[in-house]
């Protein structure tokens, strides 16, 4: 894989930065572990409840490029927390600090504290669109099949 420079600012005051870098867990992990960088106090998640959680760094993602925020499978999968709009977007010409909107879809409230790891970014490349106006657009096999039109 090659690797794409990202400019990378701490926010945080030098005795605030003792969390992570964002950082891949294994040799082929594609997405970077995100650390909470929330206030001394635990964020609790109440079921159905929704928080933008800080991170305390923003970055200067390369032109023809996002940062794709997705949310941590064992999150999801043992507590229902997850990414509100998975997957969220860095875009190449933002440079405020990266924040990750949590939802708890599980049924017990769940507890944030600083330095938990909540989301990964995965760096992606972008396509721009060229959108041609026309009268009518080719066929095909699905037609206009929506959602489940191929059974289950």
């Amino acid at each position: 894989m090659p690797d794409v420079p990202v400019q990378f600012r701490w926010l945080l005051s030098p005795e605030q930065r003792n969390l992570p870098l964002p950082a891949y867990a294994s040799a082929l992990a594609s997405g970077m572990d995100v650390a909470a960088a929330t206030s001394g106090e635990a964020v609790v998640l109440q079921p159905g409840e929704i928080h933008l959680i800080p991170t305390g760094f923003a970055a200067a993602v390369p032109e023809g490029f996002e940062l794709q925020v997705r949310p941590r499978s064992g999150l999801a999968v043992k507590h229902g927390i997850t990414v509100i709009n998975a997957p969220g977007t860095i875009d190449a010409d933002y440079r405020g600090e990266i924040k990750i909107g949590l939802i708890n879809l599980g049924q017990k409230p769940f507890t944030l504290r600083r330095g938990d790891r909540i989301a990964q970014l995965v760096l992606a490349p972008v396509c721009r669109a060229c959108l041609h106006l026309v009268d009518s657009l080719d066929q095909t096999e699905r037609g206009s099949g929506g959602f489940g039109h191929t059974g289950l």
